[in-house]
């Protein structure tokens, strides 16, 4: 939750002493010998209970605690994995009495986005290692303190992941790679996908918590569409060409206009060094068109394709030919080996400079310029984007601390 800065300088004032002890005991793990990392979830609604079972799945992690704002998201959650009732935390400031347990090693967060970088951010001055979802932030201010704190995090062995399934994925690895390594040649053009069908909503009403229970349809809980569900194409893009110069285009919200502000299209031009991306996205049901999450960079010798759920190839002559392979369980899989991973690190010790999380960052970055291109209908640059910086804040009157 983004507070206010004097009840977050009055946590970490209130929470040092168990902030110490709790990081001296988690990032002891390696030297203990331990086999379990004890997590607590913050976010028990749909994606964090599906990130749960992953974690179940692998069994190399402990459920000891969570929290949700909704009691009822807590206590399905906690029948579900063993989380003990006194350890089920609820409301706006739940997250900050998980984070003063000392018997929790790292921490699941699966919140609406607009909570993440204050959360994550909280954890690290906590000692928790952390798995966090996308996005890492909403806003440019949410980017640049997750980047601060993480680097930050780095140096005092902590651990932070970012699980973006793609990044996860074995197939999309030595596809980024052989295309960087110039299989393509030259990047000329290429087009990347994103389209899905209309979101529903969770319960009806305008009230402040059907709000939060609907945060993915409010710009200011979840980010534009483009940054909360289109970044899983923008990802590769992002990967794939870095940050482009420039971009240009327009959304709209014709198809979903029966609750909050968040665009269900996009059609834009992101300018690279050598050629461009024209990105288009749908977010509603319309005549029986699946769901697609995919890319081509087209190149002076071949072309990458990608598909989130399908097949990760390179076409091209004999000397550059890739026939990759089928992402087939994607969604699934490329958590599971990023919530390995994880684990692995945090009982060893040993965080890998957390590289993860800046390419989330450079991500975030790409699609709040395609927004702001979007919605002042104009050419934004970076530059643009970084001087209009400001703070993306929602409205949480009326709801519980």
């Amino acid at each position: 939750m983004i507070s206010p800065p004097s009840t977050r300088r009055q946590f970490i004032s209130v929470s040092t002493g168990a902030a110490i002890a709790s990081s001296i005991a988690s990032l002891g793990l390696a030297q203990e010998g331990k086999k379990k990392v004890r997590i607590g979830c913050i976010g028990c609604g749909s994606r964090g209970s599906f990130v749960a079972g992953i974690l179940k799945d692998d069994g190399g992690y402990e459920f000891v605690a969570l929290a949700d704002y909704f009691e009822d998201n807590g206590d399905k959650f906690g029948d579900l994995f063993g989380v003990a009732k006194d350890k089920r935390f609820t409301g706006l400031d739940g997250y900050k009495k998980l984070l003063a347990d000392p018997n929790v090693d790292a921490v699941a967060i699966h919140s609406p986005p607009c909570f993440h970088a204050e959360q994550l951010v909280a954890a690290i001055e906590a000692g928790k290692h952390v798995i966090v979802a996308k996005p890492v932030a909403i806003d440019v201010p949410g980017c640049d303190r997750v980047r601060e704190a993480v680097k930050k995090a780095a140096e005092k062995g902590i651990v932070v992941f970012v699980d973006v399934q793609s990044r996860g994925d074995a197939f999309f690895q030595e596809g980024i790679k052989r295309m960087h390594e110039g299989a393509i040649g030259d990047f000329t053009f290429g087009l990347c996908d994103y389209e899905a069908d209309t979101i529903p909503l969770k319960v009806t009403g305008d009230t402040p918590e059907a709000r939060l229970r609907n945060w993915v349809h409010y710009k200011a809980l979840g980010g534009d569409i483009i940054t909360e569900q289109n970044i899983h194409a923008v990802d590769i893009m992002s990967w794939a060409l870095g940050q482009p110069l420039r971009a240009t285009g327009t959304n709209g919200r014709k198809a979903t206009a029966f609750a909050g502000d968040t665009a269900d299209h996009y059609s834009l031009n992101f300018e690279f060094k050598g050629g461009s991306m024209n990105f288009m996205s749908r977010q509603y049901t319309v005549g029986g068109m699946q769901f697609t999450c995919a890319n081509k960079f087209y190149g002076s010798k071949g072309v990458f394709m990608t598909e989130f759920g399908g097949r990760v190839m390179i076409r091209a002559g004999k000397e550059s030919y890739w026939a990759g392979g089928v992402t087939k369980d994607l969604y699934r899989e490329g958590s599971v080996n990023n919530v390995r991973r994880f684990r692995e690190q945090v009982l060893a010790g040993a965080p890998d400079g957390n590289v993860t999380v800046e390419p989330a960052i450079q991500t975030v970055l790409l699609t709040l310029l395609g927004q702001m291109a979007a919605e002042e209908k104009r050419t934004v640059t970076f530059a643009d984007l970084l001087k209009a910086s400001k703070v993306v804040a929602p409205d949480l009157s009326g709801l519980k601390s």
